[in-house]
């Protein structure tokens, strides 16, 4: 099996169920991400979503260029080899985005499994059948405002809520956590991410303020490259500390994170950390030390049913992220992501399992290239 064909999209879509503003910055105009075919002499395809960023025509053009030439003519199950040979090449004269290896990585992936006969999880080697699932917060515009959202998270039967406050002021921030645990009651699960917001000295107080209020995690409160400070951070607070979602070149970029407990529990994703390879890597390479591997979401539909899959065939990971609400991300799919009474179950059918909605990437195609 040898792949002859590569194809890359470049989409856009106005991001209907949102303000700006839910994006933080206030000038988010697009989901701008990539669709990913590769073909194969065998008559196998896989397709897969991207990242892309704020441009999509410009993050497509520098990935097929780069990437198209690359995998043409290899077998799609030399994964491995892939994986060194790419980490030299880009090394070398390439110095891609983040984003730019995952959707081709994961490909190599579907297209094992499906020769295989396999959905991807049991490929990997499954761990479980289903997994809990939490609902992680855009940023709102008022303290009560997460706390509506909790609400309604808690009835549709997730699992967890995880909150992204703005970031203007510690004490709304604070404000706005301490009304979603008053909210939801002392016994649902809740996590913290306020996306790089602080300094050390008043990610301290604010970690404090959490443990009081039982949440389950800290999430990135000062930026992942500050080791020092996070390290201290972990060191100082019992709540644990969560980060390394932005690292670059995982597995290897995050060894010392977790061998020196930089943090205390690890983020990886299939988009930005490599795709499924450099996914279970790191979560294998967690384990090995007793730390979780948090899988982070990959913001697009096609992309979280192969986060699943990830999280299904790992021990060392307590639940599945999915950007709520759920329905600002439903597009790309034939059917909703597969999440029944707050557990999310991977597809039975080989491959991916679930049919890319190809009238709907028509739509959003922007560019060909």
């Amino acid at each position: 099996m040898r792949i002859t064909d590569i194809e890359v999209r470049c989409c856009q879509r106005k991001p209907e169920h949102f303000q700006a503003a839910a994006f933080r910055t206030g000038d988010f105009g697009n989901f701008e991400f990539l669709v990913v075919t590769l073909k194969t002499d065998s008559g196998l395809s896989a397709t897969t979503f991207g990242f892309a960023g704020r441009s999509a025509p410009g993050a497509g053009q520098l990935i097929a260029d780069t990437l198209r030439p690359f995998f043409i003519g290899r077998d799609p199950r030399d994964r491995e080899k892939a994986w060194h040979e790419f980490r030299t090449a880009d090394r070398w004269w390439g110095h891609l985005p983040i984003y730019a290896y995952g959707p081709f990585d994961t490909a190599l992936w579907l297209l094992s499994a499906q020769a295989a006969g396999q959905p991807l999880y049991k490929y990997l080697g499954a761990y479980r059948d289903s997994v809990p699932a939490y609902g992680s917060s855009m940023i709102l515009k008022e303290p009560k405002d997460y706390a509506a959202e909790a609400l309604r998270a808690q009835a549709e039967g997730l699992r967890a809520y995880k909150l992204h406050t703005p970031g203007n002021d510690i004490e709304e921030d604070l404000e706005a956590h301490r009304l979603v645990r008053e909210a939801v009651g002392a016994t649902f699960t809740l996590m913290s991410d306020p996306v790089s917001t602080y300094n050390l000295e008043q990610a301290i107080r604010f970690g404090r303020a959490l443990e009081k209020l039982d949440y389950y995690w800290f999430e990135e409160p000062l930026y992942d490259e500050d080791v020092h400070s996070l390290r201290e951070l972990s060191r100082t607070l019992e709540i644990p500390i969560v980060g390394t979602e932005v690292l670059a070149k995982h597995p290897y970029s995050i060894a010392e994170c977790i061998a020196t407990r930089v943090v205390d529990r690890v983020r990886a994703d299939v988009s930005w950390t490599g795709g499924v390879t450099g996914v279970m890597k790191t979560a294998r390479l967690a384990e090995a030390f007793g730390v979780n591997c948090e899988v982070h979401t990959s913001i697009f539909h096609p992309m979280e049913i192969v986060n699943l899959h990830c999280c299904a065939a790992m021990k060392n990971c307590d639940f599945f992220e999915v950007l709520y609400p759920i329905e600002g991300f439903a597009f790309g799919l034939k059917e909703k992501l597969p999440i029944s009474d707050g557990l999310a179950t991977p597809p039975a059918l080989p491959g991916l399992g679930v049919e890319i909605d190809w009238d709907d990437v028509d739509r959003m195609t922007v560019k060909i290239v």
